[in-house]
């Protein structure tokens, strides 16, 4: 599970299990003791002082920034957006159905519903629910927020649905039956954990990573033991598979059932970047021969290998960012001839890849725009073809093929979504091997773009490395050097910040007059494994250095000023703004920081902290704290600076970055004079929020703060 920037959890929302057990999984105590830490008691997450200290924060924040003039039209300008009936529904194919989520005013926690392609088609598609969240929610006194579901094909009536008490990580997962529209009575269920769950081979078998007691989970809180369980077996008595180590990130399961090619493969999630993967044969686990920090993955008669470093065999050398095929039985047998299906280059790396029935579909990032390819296997080899989509900003491929069934209509299609910053997104059908596709769902637009630019400029870091960031100029904008703009970054765990199309920001924002801009520092994915890795653990401060190099361009080419330049990031981007704002605190006007890590001393001793230490290295070994020590924001905070106005944003449910790091940080700078402003939602997870009215009022609380910070003067 990555880190994943909380900006676009609440900005891109323009657009999983029950526990029989009924009581809420305890809060984790306080880490080991920290004797120079006097603000550790603010980790304990529900404690009542704690939380007394939280909600006087919150008041205090929220008279500030609801007294600002348009807070209120704010807040119901954006929750109209996120509620819109025009939103395109996020669809996936389970048979001859397709599903959905769909939140809105009147369904808050959300409807599961399903629809038909032909009906999907119409404008006004008819829809039957599933499962009513917000019905069961308030029928069992929970405040479930929806996690997800794993439906047993090839007649997808039994589902494993997974339900989140206010949006945590950890959920509880119950056994649903989709024609009676019910739990089943004595199925599958699980108390609340960050439990991994995949039917095996029927209805009656389960495999289950889960919190099976002490010693089952890993030192990042994940499941390292999977188990096989059978129906009306008590889960005590479920078979072991599958054993990891305790100080892995965590144990993982992957079950292919097309007919033919069944494969169960477990993986060991050494750290973030390393596993092993076995693949089960009868009783018997076969490591498969791979490089660590590389990952393997079936299709039919083939495999995929996934390079994140150089990779030598059979005397050739294949660079890291790679995309590798070869025979899956020769791999598995260790005699596999590699062929390259794709190899980076300076400006080109692999966004991800998935199938139709017939060919591989690639998704290539192209100076950070997307481009699809095709790939078709035949006795003689691997042929490639350009695949005609909008360019240049951002797809995404979902294929509709299903192995599971014996004829498949829909076998060679797939779904393509497009949107960059100024349009919005739209959902469009494409068939592999054709040229042309069928729009099937556009969105209106949610701001006027009228007199609106984009452009791509580059900035120069410290070192010399050149680094790309996206301008979004609102009418009328000029380069005097005054315009509010605010900054965006992420720079982490090879996540590549892409253009996209927020209504929420674009009215509370651009229309406004602001200036947006997306940073495409090192750490992140924009440019493969090799920009990731330019910027981890001892050379972590790289991209701090890019993004303030982004922030140096930005003022000498008269875009804004320090006085009118803003900054954001969430979780890794949180330590991202908090790091740079103490660093070159003369170079911002204002920050917010939203779920984020900034106690680098003890992260790795709160919630899932310990599975990142492949990214920021390991507190407790002196080599590594020196390099942390140097940026970790709460042990650098210092009286008597002129720092830039700070706005903290976190989440008392967010179970993956401890609330802990905002708390303390928000406190030490209490404590030295600073006056930051703090606001900590009740629910909401590592998203911040739990539904469109709180990722509404969250965004109006920070536009509140960056106008009354920001605005030209």
């Amino acid at each position: 599970m990555k880190i994943l920037p909380a900006l676009l959890a609440s900005l891109l929302l323009a657009t999983g299990n029950t526990a029989m057990s009924q009581t809420p999984q305890t809060p984790p105590a306080p880490a080991a003791p920290a004797t120079d830490d006097p603000y550790l008691w603010l980790e304990d997450v529900t404690g009542e002082r704690a939380l007394a200290w939280v909600r006087e924060r919150n008041a205090a924040s929220r008279r500030v920034l609801e007294a600002e003039p348009g807070f209120v039209s704010t807040r119901d300008r954006i929750r109209g957006i996120l509620d819109s009936k025009d939103k395109i529904p996020q669809i996936t194919r389970r048979g001859g159905w397709f599903y959905n989520l769909w939140q809105d005013a009147k369904n808050p926690r959300g409807l599961w519903r399903r629809t038909t392609l032909a009906e999907f088609r119409k404008a006004e598609p008819a829809w039957e629910t599933v499962l009513d969240l917000d019905a069961l929610g308030k029928a069992e006194g929970e405040n479930w927020v929806w996690a997800g579901a794993t439906v047993l094909g090839p007649d997808y009536r039994h589902a494993l649905v997974e339900l989140s008490r206010g949006g945590a990580d950890a959920a509880v997962v119950r056994e649903f039956d989709t024609v009676d529209k019910k739990f089943v009575a004595g199925g599958f269920s699980l108390p609340e954990a960050k439990s991994s769950v995949s039917w095996e081979t029927d209805r009656n078998t389960v495999l289950v990573g889960t919190n099976f007691g002490p010693g089952s989970l890993t030192d990042a809180g994940y499941p390292r033991i999977v188990k096989r369980w059978q129906r009306g077996q008590p889960l005590a008595q479920a078979v072991t598979l599958f054993e990891g180590q305790k100080t892995d990130v965590g144990a993982w399961i992957s079950v292919d059932r097309a007919p033919g090619f069944e494969r169960t493969v477990f993986t060991r999630a050494i750290d973030f970047y390393r596993s092993e993967q076995f693949l089960l044969q009868g009783t018997q686990l076969l490591k498969l021969p791979k490089p660590d920090d590389a990952t393997a993955s079936f299709w039919r008669e083939h495999v995929f290998m996934e390079l994140r470093s150089d990779w030598t065999v059979a005397g050739r050398t294949w660079p890291r960012g790679s995309l590798l095929v070869a025979d899956a039985k020769a791999f598995v047998a260790g005699q596999a001839a590699w062929q390259a299906l794709f190899t980076p280059t300076a400006t080109r790396s692999l966004a991800g890849f998935s199938s139709t029935a017939s060919r591989l579909v690639l998704n290539v990032l192209d100076n950070v725009a997307s481009r699809l390819e095709e790939w078709t296997p035949s006795a003689t080899g691997w042929t490639r073809r350009e695949v005609a989509a909008p360019h240049p900003g951002t797809l995404s491929v979902q294929p509709l093929h299903d192995d599971l069934l014996k004829t498949d209509p829909l076998a060679e299609q797939m779904l393509l979504s497009y949107t960059d910053f100024l349009t919005p997104g739209s959902l469009m059908l494409a068939t592999a091997g054709r040229d042309g596709l069928e729009t099937l769902k556009s969105r209106p637009p949610f701001f006027d773009t009228t007199g609106m630019r984009v452009e791509q400029r580059f900035a120069t870091s410290r070192d010399g490395t050149r680094v790309p960031y996206f301008v979004v100029w609102p009418k009328g904008a000029t380069a005097d050097g005054r315009n509010p703009t605010l900054l965006y970054g992420y720079g982490g765990f090879e996540v590549a910040e892409v253009p996209f199309y927020s209504g929420s920001f674009g009215s509370s924002w651009l229309e406004k007059g602001g200036v947006f801009v997306l940073a495409n520092i090192r750490g992140g994915g924009e440019f493969g494994p090799a920009w990731h890795q330019a910027a981890v653990k001892l050379n972590k401060q790289k991209s701090y250095d890019d993004f303030a190099a982004v922030a140096e361009d930005l003022v000498a080419a008269k875009i804004t000023r320090p006085a009118q330049l803003g900054i954001m990031g969430g979780s890794n981007g949180g330590l991202l703004v908090g790091a740079v704002m103490l660093q070159r605190p003369e170079l911002f006007g204002a920050v917010v920081c939203q779920v984020p890590l900034l106690d680098m001393k003890r992260y790795h001793l709160l919630l899932a902290g310990a599975s990142w230490m492949g990214e920021y290295g390991n507190p407790d070994d002196p080599v590594e704290w020196a390099a942390m020590a140097k940026y970790s924001p709460y042990q650098n905070v210092k009286p008597g600076q002129q720092l830039p106005a700070l706005l903290l944003i976190t989440s008392t449910r967010d179970d993956r970055v401890h609330p802990g790091h905002a708390r303390k940080m928000a406190a030490r700078l209490i404590e030295y004079g600073y006056s930051p402003l703090y606001y900590e939602n009740i629910e909401g997870g590592h998203g911040g929020a739990a539904d469109n009215g709180q990722r509404a009022d969250m965004s109006a609380l920070e536009f509140s703060f960056l106008w009354r910070t920001l605005k030209r003067r």
